[in-house]
């Protein structure tokens, strides 16, 4: 079963009477809060969750920016939400599923069905399918999660993964190469680790590329089915998005939540820069 859901299933999937949960993880860089956007058009009974409270915790900067959340404070929140034991929860944003992987990656791990909206709310409304501006309050759930933790990488695994199968880094290829490092405090990227920004895996809707084409694409940086990989990024956003695109070809992978924000507020911790994994 695909990861991902378009516009017209998700729809079925609401129109069906299947118990589901459409959660708007709405979240970017430049606009970290995204609720007033919730606010102007969102999905019908669509819950909106506050990605950086939510889905991450927060701690000294050498813990990243955004670390995990507790299992009990993740269970809380999807609780919030209105999720139930045995809901279907599909997640979406409007930043080509970056938050909405997270999203994904968390509450896979607690053992819920989940699903990304290709496309977003953006396939969405083009799709014609109607939107609304109420701040949705739901009853609050009853789903237990699995504990969580298991498919992230601490940062010693982190700089000791290339040496036993490839750590992909999924930033744009100027930070990868330290050109460019809006963010963090030192530039360039974990030895040892090759780039495969995420866009990569994506049309130019947002919308995940077929199978054969992100084989091909995995394969070009050494990942095929059986490969050991590990993904990391600025803040262990955007690669869990690479996570879910892994997953959604038969690969699993698993991710430094620390990543870069973590390594580069680490002292002792070197920085290789330029277009080779160094």
């Amino acid at each position: 079963m695909s990861n991902f859901v378009s516009a017209a299933e998700l729809n079925e999937l609401r129109e069906s009477g299947t118990p589901v949960r459409v959660i708007d993880v709405r979240w970017r860089l430049d606009r970290p809060d995204g609720r007033a956007d919730y606010l102007e058009g969102h999905i019908p009974g669509a819950v909106f969750v506050p990605l950086g409270t939510e889905l991450a915790t927060h701690g000294e900067p050498s813990e990243g920016r955004h670390p995990l959340p507790s299992t009990p404070t993740l269970q809380d929140a999807a609780r919030r939400w209105g999720v139930n034991r045995g809901d279907v929860v599909v997640a979406y944003d409007d930043a080509k599923g970056v938050s909405a992987a997270r999203a994904w990656w968390l509450l896979r791990q607690g053992g819920v069905d989940v699903r990304v909206l290709d496309g977003g709310i953006r396939a969405w409304t083009a799709a014609g399918l109607p939107v609304e501006t109420d701040d949705v309050q739901v009853e609050p759930g009853d789903v237990v999660l699995d504990e969580i933790g298991a498919d992230a990488i601490s940062i010693d695994d982190a700089a000791a993964f290339p040496q036993t199968g490839v750590l992909l880094d999924a930033r744009a290829a100027d930070r990868y190469r330290g050109e460019h490092e809006p963010l963090d405090p030192i530039a360039g990227h974990i030895p040892g680790a090759l780039n495969l920004p995420m866009a990569a895996h994506l049309d130019a809707e947002g919308k995940i590329l077929d199978t054969h084409t992100l084989q091909a694409s995995f394969a070009a940086v050494g990942v095929t089915e059986g490969t050991p990989v590990a993904a990391y990024c600025g803040s262990g956003i955007t690669a869990a998005h690479t996570a879910l695109v892994l997953d959604e070809i038969g690969i699993e992978a698993k991710v430094f939540p620390g990543s870069w924000s973590q390594w580069s507020n680490t002292p002792g911790r070197p920085a290789a820069l330029g277009d080779q994994p160094g």
